[in-house]
């Protein structure tokens, strides 16, 4: 366990003084941070609403049997 926590410190060092040295540094982490917000929160709030939202969950748990034990037709038609 310690020689893991000497590793995570030495790279938590390294990107902290790489960051701290770089003149562009904090405004990127803060872009990448902002990013990460609008791609998770913002875009899967108004864009991918769930697909089983409003079902009990014994329905749920039917759908996603009915899912899983569905045959499906995997097979490539040569014409």
């Amino acid at each position: 366990m310690g020689k893991r926590k000497g590793i995570l410190q030495f790279f938590a060092s390294l990107y902290g003084d790489g960051f701290r040295n770089m003149t562009w540094g904090k405004p990127l982490v803060w872009l990448i941070l902002l990013k990460l917000f609008i791609l998770f929160a913002i875009l899967r709030v108004f864009f991918f609403k769930p697909a089983m939202s409003g079902l009990t969950d014994k329905e749920k748990s039917e759908a996603v049997g009915q899912a899983l034990t569905k045959p499906q037709d995997n097979t490539l038609k040569l014409e």
